[in-house]
């Protein structure tokens, strides 16, 4: 059902300047080539998404410049054999011959599932789940952790093992794409070697709207992808390479580009996010700006806060990169989220009326100490982390102090670690960062020097270079973190094994570790 299908048109394809192209048009191809997907869930329904694209990485998708309706439903029974819901809605060429219907007036906490039809053509189908009501008793909660999917580092593999997962919805920190072009070779980011692309990129690096929507349908021509969104609801954020490496706010992560420049490109790079992600209207981005940042309820048992770390930050300390820590690390007026999504989470934590808090997000909030090697006299931090804003990073963790209930959901670093939040010497929460799809390669268990950052940070529980994806599991009392890793990615089918578990208690902030496998 995920091939592409090909049929003898019994016409040409209607090129209808002003008018809509209807039903009795048909594609020369299979025009759901990038599949289907649902996100944003609530108690009453959640949005589903599909863009018409026959041949995704032509120009337009191999559209033609015109609206084209498209027929949507949704069944309470995997057969469509009772429609709760049903519409049409029109993919236009300003979005990509995107839709984003929000669909409402569902049941709470069950499975749906739906699908679209479009000159003829019908998507294979798509499961997803409302959420409970906000204040419903709920003594289970079980949901996925995923990003940073390099498409040139390795396979999806790891989407086709957490599509079969039993999960309630998946949280994605973002690098949904990669922003560089092609390459034969490259250096990794990590050592500085130079690495074969398991698969090469189209396209140079990406600056204009038209780039970003070919790499995004690239990435979505991945069978194991579309698996994953069509098993689960996603809640999508982004982190810096959906528009360039390490950007904050309006300033580039390269160098001397002007700030009007960059403002273009971070435009484009938005709106292909927004085509490309079942997300909301509301968060949809205008000329590069937006509201991003968001909470999803899981009844009585658990609150998300689902941040945006990149919008309104300051420029990085020191240069930026892994660097000796330095003054501007301790400056006041420092920001990591900017004041008014500050203000939201500090009084969404304060109102702390579910079980649990957790705060789905970006980048790491542990101040490690990076060193590799015994000899290195002078700490090293990560000066695109949390680390290297410790004004904001203290406020954040004393807001934190006495809830005895938060958990921090990281990614961004290609690694899985768990460790303990610590504010004024008393452990206020517990973070845990799940590591990459594909970015990296294959990795190994431990990365050069991991020893050393165990006995350099005591707060570090788990270290793992791995890739793969995390399951949290959730019950009143507890907080479990599987840590579930791949053999491989520079192969298209890989096996999985649970490497690892964190366990929180409720009431008593900190993880241990369980489980721990070879």
């Amino acid at each position: 059902m995920l091939s592409r299908r090909l049929f003898i048109a019994a016409a040409p394809l209607a090129l209808a300047a002003p008018g809509i192209l209807r039903a009795q048009s048909v594609f020369r191809t299979f025009p759901f080539a990038l599949g289907i997907a649902s996100g944003d869930p609530s108690p009453d329904g959640f949005v589903i998404w599909t863009r018409l694209a026959p041949d995704p990485l032509e120009a337009h998708g191999g559209m033609p410049m015109s609206p084209m309706a498209v027929d949507w439903e949704v069944a309470s029974d995997d057969r469509f054999a009772t429609i709760v819901a049903k519409g049409q809605v029109i993919a236009r060429p300003e979005t990509a011959h995107s839709v984003h219907v929000e669909v409402s007036g569902l049941q709470p906490h069950r499975p749906y599932w739906y699908r679209f039809t479009a000159g003829g053509e019908r998507s294979f189908a798509g499961r997803a789940r409302t959420l409970p009501l906000a204040q419903a008793a709920v003594d289970r909660l079980k949901f996925g952790v995923v990003g940073c999917q390099n498409f040139e580092d390795g396979y999806y593999g790891a989407y086709n093992h957490l599509a079969r997962e039993d999960l309630d919805f998946v949280f994605h920190y973002g690098d949904y794409i990669y922003e560089y072009g092609g390459s034969p070779t490259r250096a990794n980011y990590f050592s500085g070697s130079l690495q074969v692309p398991v698969r090469l990129h189209v396209g140079q690096n990406l600056y204009d709207l038209a780039d970003y929507r070919q790499r995004y349908a690239q990435t979505k021509t991945d069978t194991d992808l579309q698996r994953a969104h069509a098993a689960h609801s996603f809640f999508p954020t982004f982190d810096d390479h959906e528009i360039e490496n390490n950007w904050v706010a309006g300033i580039s992560g390269g160098k001397d580009v002007p700030a009007d420049a960059f403002e273009l490109r971070r435009a484009a790079a938005l709106q292909a996010w927004y085509e490309h992600m079942p997300i909301r209207r509301a968060n949809m981005p205008r000329f590069g700006t937006g509201i991003f940042h968001r909470t999803a309820r899981f009844g009585n048992l658990a609150e998300l806060q689902l941040l945006d770390t990149r919008s309104y930050r300051s420029d990085q300390a020191c240069d930026d990169g892994f660097k000796p820590i330095c003054e501007g690390v301790g400056d006041k007026t420092a920001q990591v989220l900017g004041a008014e999504q500050e203000e939201w989470l500090a009084r969404n934590l304060k109102r702390n009326t579910a079980r649990w808090n957790c705060l789905a997000q970006q980048i790491m909030m542990m101040s490690l100490d990076r060193r590799r090697a015994a000899n290195e006299d002078t700490p090293i931090a990560n000066m695109d982390s949390w680390a290297a804003y410790e004004v904001p990073r203290q406020r954040m963790l004393g807001r934190m102090a006495g809830l005895g209930n938060v958990v921090v959901l990281t990614g961004d670093e290609h690694q899985n670690f768990v460790g303990d939040l610590v504010h004024q010497d008393k452990v206020v929460g517990t973070e845990i960062v799940a590591t990459s799809i594909s970015s990296g390669g294959d990795g190994s268990d431990l990365r050069y020097g991991s020893e050393q950052m165990m006995k350099n940070n005591p707060e570090l529980k788990f270290l793992n270079d791995q890739r793969g994806y995390v399951v949290c599991e959730v019950t009143p009392e507890a907080w479990l973190s599987h840590f579930q890793v791949v053999d491989k990615v520079s192969v298209r089918q890989n096996s999985i094994k649970r490497r690892a578990t964190a366990e929180v208690a409720h009431g008593t902030p900190g993880a241990r570790m369980t489980g721990l496998s070879a």
